[in-house]
């Protein structure tokens, strides 16, 4: 197999693995059996490409790889998806299957960006893949949290209309406030894990390859706290203690500090330098 299509593979099994993860975690809010089925094979692919990596790599080795730092990180990650996917069929358990997961996808990922590879121009192009696949989630994160503010000030819009009596034709195409306020909710519940998942690719590229980082970089600190106040607004939404109009509220105000994080944040930051 080409390093071409072995970087390919590669890439496409830790998308996979991602998506796997947010499809869990859906799962865990709205306890959707296809939503979980879909979860469940995507991370079952995952296994399957983790475990013709491991088996190339032994026959070119001619060895049980577990002798250096990395391969134990490697075969520790192959074992965590191993263990998910018994849990998930034997034991039935959704949230340590969703948490299991998220360890072994962290563990993936700290294994392609392991400092004693990097004179392996596979693993160079990978990390360039990781980086593009980094951004791409965290845009995609951006984009759901976009549609979640649009949703938010419908909401306010609908809730004034009804409010003042002054419905017309002319809003007659908007979806009503029920709707409006599950489209919020299923925005940030797709956008959370995005940006999550985002998160863990580009801090350990940055912890394993940038010298001197900061953990109170001003857009690390700016992303954790978004993640953070998003994953709160979901919970007490779900739990019925934030709706109607401080749901739609704390959305907004939320997302001016997405827009705030993602312009000054990029400028103050000293290494998201975009141009």
């Amino acid at each position: 197999m080409t390093q071409l299509a072995m970087s390919r593979l590669y890439e496409l099994m830790v998308v996979l693995y991602a998506t796997g993860i947010v499809f869990y975690f859906i799962d865990f809010f709205y306890k959707r059996v296809k939503v979980r089925r879909i979860g469940f094979w995507l991370i079952s692919i995952v296994w399957v490409l983790q475990t013709v990596f491991l088996l190339l790599y032994m026959f070119e080795i001619k060895r049980f790889p577990i002798l250096s730092l990395t391969e134990g990180i490697y075969f520790y990650a192959w074992l965590l998806v191993t263990l998910s996917i018994f849990l998930h069929c034997i034991a039935k358990v959704d949230l340590p299957v969703f948490f299991i997961n998220v360890l072994g996808f962290i563990f993936i990922t700290i294994h392609l960006f392991a400092p004693e590879q990097v004179e392996n121009p596979l693993i160079k192009s990978l990390e360039s893949e990781m980086l593009f696949i980094h951004i791409s989630f965290a845009i995609l994160s951006y984009a759901a949290f976009s549609l979640a503010f649009v949703f938010s000030v419908l909401y306010l819009i609908l809730y004034n209309l009804l409010k003042k009596k002054k419905y017309t034709k002319l809003w007659s195409r908007l979806p009503d406030l029920h709707q409006t306020s599950r489209w919020m909710f299923y925005s940030i519940l797709i956008g959370v894990p995005l940006i999550f998942i985002s998160l863990l690719l580009g801090l350990e590229w940055a912890f394993l390859k940038l010298e001197g980082l900061s953990i109170l970089d001003v857009k690390i600190v700016g992303s954790f706290v978004i993640t953070v106040l998003y994953l709160l607004i979901l919970v007490l939404h779900h739990t019925g203690k934030l709706t109607g109009l401080n749901f739609a509220w704390a959305q907004i105000y939320i997302f001016l500090l997405v827009v705030i994080n993602f312009f000054l944040g990029s400028k103050l930051s000293n290494f998201h330098i975009w141009y």
